[in-house]
Order: C-alpha cells, then structure tokens, then sequence
C-alpha cells in the first residue's frame, strides 16, 4: 500500500510553464531533417517547417525553446544565418560531427518556428568567440525599431516589425565549450557584454548568464558574488548518466533492472544539487530576484550503434519516461526559485521527445510524459507528502507532483518499479472530488517507440475510484499517471 496526501491549502507558488520547456541545437538531426526541411522538401511543411513535427510540438503547448545551442551558440554568427540562403555563409560544425552548416535555418527561420509553435523563443548568444558589437547588433537586429542600419537590414530581408525576444543568454558553457573561462573572467566578460544588450520600445529583455555544471557550486558562488545585480536568471546543466563516465554512457535500450534504477537514482541527484546552487545565489539575492534556470537536462546514453557519435542520436524507453517524470517533480518542487527548464533536445538529439527518419515520424515515451504533465503549466502547485515502498535501495516507489488551476485538480505519480504495482489511497485536504480521469503510460522499461510500431502510448486508467473522499487506484509497475480531478 502507499498512502499519498495532497493539500490544496500549502504551495510552493505558481508552476511556470517555462518548466516546460525544451532545446534545439544545430547538431546532429534536431533542427535540419528534425524540425526543418526547406520550402522544397517533398516532406509536407510550413515555410521549411517540418508540419508533422510542428503539430506534435503544439499538441504539448511547448512554453519557450532554445536556440542555436548549446556548443554550437559559442561558434555561432548570426549575420550568416540571415539575408538571401544563397549568399549565406557555409561553415563546418567543428562541435558536431563536422558537417558542413549552410546556415539556412537562422534567426528569420527560429523566430517563424517559435510562432507555429505559439511558443517564446529563448536565444542564446555567442560570447565564446564572438564580439560585444556583435552580440549588441543582434539585439538590435531582433528587437529595435529604430531607423538604423541594423534595423533597415532586418526589414531588408523581410520583417517590418521587431520580433521582441525577451529570453537572451550571454554565453553558453563558458567553464567548458564556451571558452574554457574561470568563473571570475566570465563573470566580468558577463558584466562588459550584457551593458551592451539593450532594452528597446516596451520590451524588457529577461538577461540570462551561464550558470555552472552539476556540482560546480564555486562557479555559482563566484558569478552571484561579482554579477547577480546585472543578471535576472542564472542556469544550470545536469545531465542523467549511467556510465561511470563520459566513455561509458550505456546503450539506451539495453540494460538491466540494476542499470533502471541506478539511472533514476542519477535522475534524482538534480533536486539537491538545485537546493545547494538556490543556498549559494539566496546569499547574494534574498530577494529572491534571480531565477535559477535548468536549461539543459536529460539523459545521455550512448549513441545508437551505426550512427555518426557526433550526432547524438539516441532511443528512448520508459526509463526515459521515468527519468523525465521524476525530473519534473524536482522542479515543480523547486518552481518558487526555478523559472525555466529545457530538456535536451526536442529532436532526434540525446533524451528527443519526437524522432524522425525521412518522412516518418515517433512520438516518444518522453513526448508522453511531458503530455501528460501539461496541466501543471501556470497551475498553483499543491503539497504533496507520499508514504510508501522502495523501488530499491535509495529509490521510493512512487513519485508525484500536485497543483490546482481553474478549479481542476492535476496529480501525476510515477511508479518506479521495474515489477511491482501499486496499491494507492490518496487523501484531499482542502478539495472535494466528485469526478476524476486518468490517463496511465505503461510499459516495460525497455519499451521504446519507433517507426514500424508504437510500444507505449498513454491510455485511460481505469481503477480510479473515489471512496470516502479519497481516490484509490492500482498503479501499474513503470508507469506514470495523471489524475484529474473535479
């Protein structure tokens, strides 16, 4: 038995939906054969936008994506990515594989994808190899509407009015990728950079530094100390691997049940990782302006075999599913000081919550989970104390999230186990059920989605009953569900 207690009357705050988020990159298949395909392709799209891909991304109502990288961000010049596709410039992607980048999806491209999807885009500049002017003038390029020669080379190559970015990074992994800098060098360059980084009209740009990866908590220490009055959010990157390094990742989809539940013992190192870096920047920010934003997150196996390593092309099973489901707890539990996550990457990059081969298509365990997780967006996140099983050693059974919004609501609980369902009283403090559904995604943990079958995919739930004012239901073994109640 497992007992779970929800009380409407207790919240953290206000779930951003930005905790939603994701991430592409120019790596790999994300943006070209994933997300973009030209005007020419016979592939069906929307201005180059790949139109199967865009509709699954509208069907999660993605809050914001990330763009150009990532690695890539730091070697990016956004004066060759825009202006007739004929003149742009080639380049090799030394970070990725070493294709050759013809810079035909660029900040016009990015800014159109964002508005199929009704999503915020969140640009990343390039501080590693790029200069202040440069950096300054894109600002410029995407939101001023003024008469100067940057803005006349924007309505030149077809867009009138500013886009007005709010979202901008000022670097990316500039302790690695990104410069390979001290914290206290980046921490000035930061400072130099973001003065250049102008307000224009109405729109105030949200200026985001690079933060520290995983456990480099001197990183934060140092960039809070010498920059937080000159940031509003700072982020972070932790990535879940099973491997005792870099070289020994793991297949993505053969494992064993002690491999599952080391992986999500990794997965749940994020929640005090963000609790240690949220210490550091409360001593320097008490009140509490600075966000912490997770901008790169997710798992990282190795690639599939036959595939070019560059390209980060990996499967994804219900372990992925789990990993994400327990990940998105972590920072809805954190959603007072975390105002943005962004998994890596929406396609065919590391944890993809949609794959794509030629004109094919997959919608992932992942896609799922982030499915059925929707209605916690901008929802009122309730507490929620689980007493129960272990999985394994170090490892609970279940896992949920609570929040209410519009008189709804929403539960997701997770079960961990690779083997053993559970039976599930959940008691209301504050809310009265009269009605609940439920959708479950269920399967084995190596179960994955490709392009000749679909293995799991959310269904109806049917054992939920309300008694007494409580639910009960039977989760089954490695799954995630909703409850939405009423």
């Amino acid at each position: 038995m497992a007992n779970i207690t929800v009380n409407t009357r207790r919240s953290v705050g206000t779930i951003n939906r930005n905790l939603f988020g994701h991430f592409s990159e120019h790596l790999g298949r994300c943006i070209y054969q994933g997300l973009y395909v030209g005007e020419n392709s016979p592939i069906p799209n929307v201005n180059g936008i790949r139109a199967d891909v865009a509709q699954a991304l509208r069907n999660l109502h993605i809050p914001v994506l990330r763009w150009p990288g990532g690695c890539f961000a730091d070697e990016y010049h956004w004066r060759d990515g825009v202006g007739p596709k004929a003149d742009r410039k080639r380049m090799v992607n030394t970070h990725w594989g070493y294709v050759v980048e013809d810079n035909s999806f660029g900040t016009h491209e990015f800014l159109e994808l964002c508005r199929q999807l009704g999503c915020e885009p969140y640009i990343n500049g390039n501080l590693g190899s790029g200069t202040v002017r440069e950096m300054s003038e894109w600002v410029e390029y995407l939101n001023s509407d003024g008469d100067s020669s940057v803005v006349r080379e924007r309505r030149q190559n077809g867009r009138e009015e500013p886009f007005n970015v709010k979202y901008f990074g000022v670097g990316n992994e500039n302790w690695g990728c990104g410069g390979n800098m001290r914290p206290e060098y980046y921490a000035d360059e930061y400072r130099r950079y973001q003065t250049y980084c102008r307000n224009y009209g109405e729109n105030k740009l949200f200026r985001i530094a690079c933060g520290p990866s995983d456990v480099d908590y001197q990183w934060t220490e140092v960039l809070m100390k010498n920059a937080a009055r000159y940031m509003d959010a700072i982020t972070m990157h932790y990535y879940t691997i099973l491997g005792p390094d870099w070289q020994h990742k793991g297949s993505a989809t053969a494992f064993t049940a002690q491999e599952f539940y080391t992986t999500l013992r990794k997965a749940l190192a994020i929640e005090p990782m963000i609790s240690k870096h949220l210490q550091i920047m409360d001593r320097y920010d008490p009140e509490h302006r600075v966000g912490l934003i997770v901008d790169e997150w997710g798992t990282w196996h190795n690639v599939e075999p036959g595939t070019n390593p560059g390209f980060l092309y990996q499967q994804n099973t219900m372990r992925d599913a789990l990993v994400a489901a327990l990940t998105l707890n972590a920072f809805i539990a954190h959603c007072d000081r975390v105002v943005m996550a962004n998994i890596a990457q929406t396609v065919n990059v590391l944890q993809a919550v949609v794959l794509t081969e030629g004109d094919k298509m997959a919608l992932t365990p992942t896609y799922h989970v982030f499915d059925l997780y929707q209605a916690h967006q901008d929802a009122a996140a309730a507490d929620c104390f689980i007493q129960g099983d272990m999985a394994a050693e170090g490892l609970c059974q279940l896992h949920a999230s609570a929040s209410f919004k519009n008189g709804a609501l929403t539960l997701t609980v997770a079960n961990a186990s690779a083997d053993k369902p559970a039976e599930v009283t959940v008691a209301l403090d504050g809310f009265t059920a009269r009605e609940v559904s439920a959708r479950v995604l269920v399967g084995a943990m190596d179960d994955y989605n490709d392009f000749t079958h679909t293995a799991v995919a959310p269904k109806a739930l049917d054992s939920v009953k309300i008694a007494e004012g409580q639910l009960r239901f039977t989760l089954p073994a490695c799954s995630v569900a909703e409850l939405t109640c009423r």
